[in-house]
């Protein structure tokens, strides 16, 4: 399955009016300011595998800042640091800087990174690459997705990508589908202002079986706590479980298509308010009687 943009220069970003090259031989151009910024991050945490694979594929694309969480933060959904300090420190790998590390969430990191840290404006903000799928319910946890939410809030195109397994995680085809969805996002997306949630499956590139755009299904996590005693005879709890397809996961839902072996883009934001019921609630509630 052929579906990357081959560009004619690594650096087709930078300067103006630079000639790009699909994989069908067609010749697109992108009007830019200069050389585009991405801001990177992710839940996993700034030394993640998932997070060095995308940096790896779009920097070749783009001037690319991270700005990650120190420690992991999966799970924190769009959780905010108010209370305390937030603290940054530059982060390095193998002597050279990698980016900035934060001691707090994936929301946390974008905020900073778009009002602080990136010394230009930032055109895209890219979180991932997730190990383990974000669908279903599960979204509502996940700091990967709601660091691409808060990137839109901010008014930045944004997109989270995750990949479809805990274990043996080869980053790579989901890194250049990452670099193939930046490339629409900037170029070809007419509602770029609404975050894109993208899971890959956990499959060789020759047997993923396409593209499909879907909404967010039902799927849900089932908890399993695993109870535990210290050596000082202290009771604690590890949390454990999977995701499994609700019935009410049917063919146009993101854990189906994932399940089939396909690439799952669905629209996600942050309004939570279901349209459906606003009049049947508001004549409800307004049969009340207040006392």
């Amino acid at each position: 399955m052929e579906i990357f943009v081959t560009w004619k220069r690594l650096t087709h970003f930078a300067g103006r009016s630079k000639t790009l090259q699909d994989t069908a031989g067609i010749y697109r151009k992108a009007e830019t300011r200069g050389i585009m910024r991405f801001l990177l991050t992710n839940d996993d945490g700034i030394y993640a595998k998932g997070l060095s694979a995308l940096y790896q594929e779009l920097s070749q694309a783009a001037e690319c800042l991270i700005v990650a969480p120190e420690i992991e933060q999966s799970a924190v959904g769009h959780a905010i640091t108010m209370s305390r300090p937030l603290m940054v420190r530059p982060a390095r790998k193998n002597g050279q800087f990698l980016g900035y590390a934060v001691a707090g969430t994936p929301a946390d990191c974008v905020k900073i990174g778009i009002k602080e840290l990136s010394d230009q404006p930032v055109d895209l903000v890219v979180s991932g690459i997730n190990r383990g799928a974000n669908v279903g319910i599960n979204v509502i946890y996940s700091g990967t997705v709601s660091a691409a939410t808060e990137g839109a809030i901010l008014g930045i195109p944004s997109m989270a990508v995750s990949l479809d397994t805990r274990t043996d995680a080869d980053f790579s085809f989901a890194a250049k589908f990452a670099r193939r969805m930046a490339f629409f996002m900037l170029n070809h997306n007419p509602n770029r202002h609404i975050p894109l949630n993208i899971n890959v499956p956990a499959l060789p590139e020759k047997d993923i079986k396409g593209v499909v755009v879907t909404r967010q299904g039902t799927a849900r996590f089932t908890e399993n706590f695993e109870r535990r005693v210290d050596p000082r005879e202290n009771v604690y709890y590890w949390l454990a479980g999977e995701t499994k397809l609700s019935e009410a996961d049917d063919e146009g839902t993101d854990a189906l298509a994932l399940s089939h072996g396909l690439i799952s883009v669905t629209p996600v934001y942050c309004d939570l308010t279901r349209y459906d019921v606003l009049e049947e609630l508001r004549e409800t509630i307004g049969k009340l009687e207040m006392k």
